[in-house]
């Protein structure tokens, strides 16, 4: 086996984001669809989709470059009819993880964990049923919150749920705070909206004054390493004050801010594949597509490679700072990497 492959910037990939399916049972209102924009094909599977066959290749071929991690993601992955099958072959060495609305996970959770599923991501952007329809277009809330209690049972814990930030969520975040810290297996994901991805910048709030209130409600806060993101420790009802707080007695919030922020992009390890069978360097980049042709071990190793040798952080080099302090697209670099004419 590999080393880990690094681009020019010393970033070595050791994960990889593969989406199953555009296809999604929900329609929320800030979806980027993995940066692809708001392309959800319709219910019934797509010709286009990569079958099992091609999505194991992929990753018994990136395994030998040292890649330890894949998430499985979507449009909601859980409608692949073979994803225990994914994961069941899902090379050994590799934490396989998953991104799902949560709606399927009941009945269904204990065979992905017998496949090999480690964690799981539930997408749970309010505590309140009117605003979790509003923003998901879905009627599905109490099977959301039975699908995460499934997952817990199954032991798949501790269950991050992401919430989206923005305009329509925020007045929930501190309900959804307290609803992580008083319920055993969960963790909340804090996850910065993006309006380049999405449109919408009047939907936008500050996410640092989230990090502000956090600071002063919590009892210990952490700095993880991977992308610098800030952990914060919150006392459930039932925490004694002299006791340290941990997920027995509290729940940890992450806020995941890559927005603007150079020290993000500075710190990614990941190579995201869309369901068609595309490697993407870069969630907000869809100039840098390579197609891995019919699925050859030599094209995905080819295109691998490739894909690694050409990322470069969003921020800070894709796009870099004017002299009005505004971020702009760095033409130097787009220059250079122009075909010739």
């Amino acid at each position: 086996m590999n080393g880990p492959l690094e681009d020019e910037f010393g970033r070595e990939v050791t994960g990889v984001r593969v989406s199953l399916t555009d296809r999604c049972n929900f329609d929320c209102v800030y979806c980027h669809n993995e940066g692809l924009g708001d392309t959800r094909g319709p219910m019934e599977p797509d010709d286009n989709e990569m079958t099992a066959d091609d999505v194991v290749r992929f990753l018994d071929v990136v395994e030998e470059f040292g890649v330890k991690k894949v998430k499985f993601t979507g449009g909601e992955p859980m409608l692949r009819q073979d994803l225990a099958e994914i994961i069941r072959r899902t090379p050994e060495s590799m934490e396989a993880s998953m991104t799902t609305n949560g709606t399927f996970l009941p009945g269904r959770a204990e065979k992905l964990k017998a496949a090999g599923l480690e964690r799981v991501n539930v997408s749970q952007d309010a505590i309140d049923p009117d605003a979790f329809a509003e923003i998901t277009k879905s009627g599905a809330y109490e099977q959301v919150l039975a699908g995460v209690e499934a997952a817990v049972d199954a032991g798949l814990a501790p269950v991050k749920l992401n919430m989206v930030v923005f305009k329509h969520t925020a007045g929930y975040v501190e309900g959804m705070v307290e609803h992580a810290a008083n319920n055993d297996g969960l963790r909340l994901q804090l996850i910065e909206y993006m309006p380049e991805l999405t449109g919408h910048p009047e939907w936008n709030i500050d996410i640092e004054r989230v990090h502000d209130w956090l600071t002063d409600l919590a009892d210990r806060v952490e700095q993880r390493e991977m992308h610098n993101r800030t952990r914060y420790w919150i006392a459930g009802d039932d925490a004694d004050e002299n006791e340290a707080i941990n997920e027995s007695n509290g729940g940890m919030v992450e806020i995941v801010d890559p927005v603007e922020n150079p020290t993000f992009c500075a710190n990614c390890h990941r190579v995201r594949v869309t369901h068609e069978g595309y490697l993407k360097g870069c969630l907000n980049r869809n100039d840098d597509l390579r197609s891995m042709g019919e699925m050859s071990r030599d094209e995905i190793q080819e295109t691998f490679r490739e894909t690694v040798a050409n990322r470069v952080p969003y921020y800070g080099e894709y796009m870099v700072r004017n002299d009005n302090d505004e971020w702009v697209v760095n033409d130097a670099y787009l220059s250079a990497t122009s075909p010739a004419d």
